[in-house]
């Protein structure tokens, strides 16, 4: 790629993409009763074309989000008046850096695509960049298959979207920050140790990671009542297992709207932090199990019924896994990115991602991005921290870290 402009590349690969993917082109309309519809107006989406006067190196020896200045590389777009209305649907900034590398950054309206459903869009550009006359996946728009029943019959039951009852007094704050944490394979060994051998050896790397952040969570925030019920909400996509399963017509290859449910599970702080870590992994198997057929559709219906409700945020911990997704081998021409994944989060305190990364000791593992109030953090990271400096695998673990 020695002479190639990644600006030029990206932006013709764009358009091309955008042939099949032209909703992506339009703009939200919204319907007397609230629904969301998309308007084909070939309006286009918004490209920006950068330079910054750093290198790589600017970000450090491990590329982590919060990086440093990233904000000021982004270029602010002024909001609409009509908010996601008559906006853009799709933002994309291609920053060259001064030592010849540059950074893809992209936003989209989450009305529009999931996680899995903008990885596939950008997997195809990167597949047109490199010489391909289209995408290898044809995507599907199909957003019936997700509607609503005639009539809308909410048949489960959805405490992530009933707001959870405080009676705690402790004192609200509302600065929040970010924060990465790698986890590589000692680290989840360790974790492991802390489990019965039946469940340590049946249970995935998720459920183990997930159960395990939950109670240093719970912790970080400091309860005062022991009886406070806190939840824990795992983002669950109808396209994997265990979702995917149960469903009669599985979504169809290249479907790339929103699939995923996050269905949630309680304890109280006292049993959550009180009992061993095979409680809270128990409860994580429980909230997947959760996700079935009938329960993405009881939330299609919830929605046409209660007028898209906001999931419960104070007191929750929720987790999206975007190690599937496959963002980690976008290659545009120039080769594997160094990161790819959030560059934060939204400032909602309990809100955490994983993303696969290989730190600079070429160890393979998990990146964990967490939003937290200001205060939690400290103590998120205390809890965090007998795990992750492990310099000795047959070192015990304290199962209270």
């Amino acid at each position: 790629m020695t002479g190639k402009d990644p600006v030029r590349v990206v932006r013709e690969a764009l358009s091309k993409a955008l042939v099949l993917y032209y909703p992506l082109a339009g703009r939200l309309r919204e319907a007397p009763t609230g629904k969301l519809m998309v308007d084909c107006t070939a309006q286009g989406v918004s490209f920006i074309e950068a330079d910054a006067d750093v290198t790589l190196n600017h970000f450090g020896v491990d590329l982590l989000p919060p990086f440093p200045c990233f904000h000021e590389l982004l270029y602010h777009v002024p909001s609409s008046d009509d908010g996601i209305i008559n906006s853009p649907l799709l933002l994309i900034q291609v920053t060259r850096l001064k030592c010849g590398g540059f950074i893809f950054a992209i936003r989209v309206n989450h009305a529009i695509c999931d996680g899995i459903g903008i990885a596939q869009f950008i997997k195809g550009i990167a597949e047109i960049a490199k010489g391909a006359s289209k995408p290898s996946i044809t995507p599907v728009w199909c957003r019936d298959l997700l509607y609503a029943r005639d009539p809308p019959t909410v048949t489960c039951l959805h405490p992530e979207y009933q707001q959870l009852p405080l009676h705690d007094n402790k004192t609200p704050s509302f600065k929040c920050c970010h924060a990465s944490f790698f986890f590589g394979p000692k680290h989840i060994h360790a974790l492991r140790r802390l489990l019965p051998l039946h469940l340590a050896q049946s249970s995935s790397t998720f459920d183990i990671l997930t159960a395990f952040l939950w109670r240093c969570h719970t912790a970080a925030i400091h309860w005062q009542n022991p009886n406070q019920e806190v939840r824990l909400m795992c983002v669950v996509n109808a396209r994997f297992e265990p979702c995917r399963s149960t469903f009669n017509t599985p979504l169809p290859e290249g479907y790339y709207g929103n699939a995923f449910v996050i269905p949630a599970v309680a304890s109280t702080v006292g049993m959550l932090c009180g009992r061993p870590l095979s409680y809270a992994l128990e409860l994580v198997k429980k909230s997947k199990k959760e996700a079935t057929e009938e329960f993405v559709h009881s939330t299609a219906d919830l929605m046409a019924t209660n007028g898209r409700p906001v999931f419960s945020m104070e007191g929750s911990l929720i987790v999206s896994d975007l190690t599937k997704s496959g963002l980690s081998d976008v290659d545009y021409g120039w080769g594997k990115p160094l990161f790819s994944g959030l560059d934060g989060l939204d400032d909602f305190p309990g809100a955490c991602c994983y993303v696969p990364y290989t730190n600079s000791k070429g160890e393979h593992g998990k990146v964990v991005l967490i939003c937290l109030l200001e205060e939690a953090m400290e103590r998120f990271e205390k809890e965090l921290n007998g795990i992750l400096h492990v310099k000795d695998e047959d070192e015990p673990i304290n199962a209270s870290n």
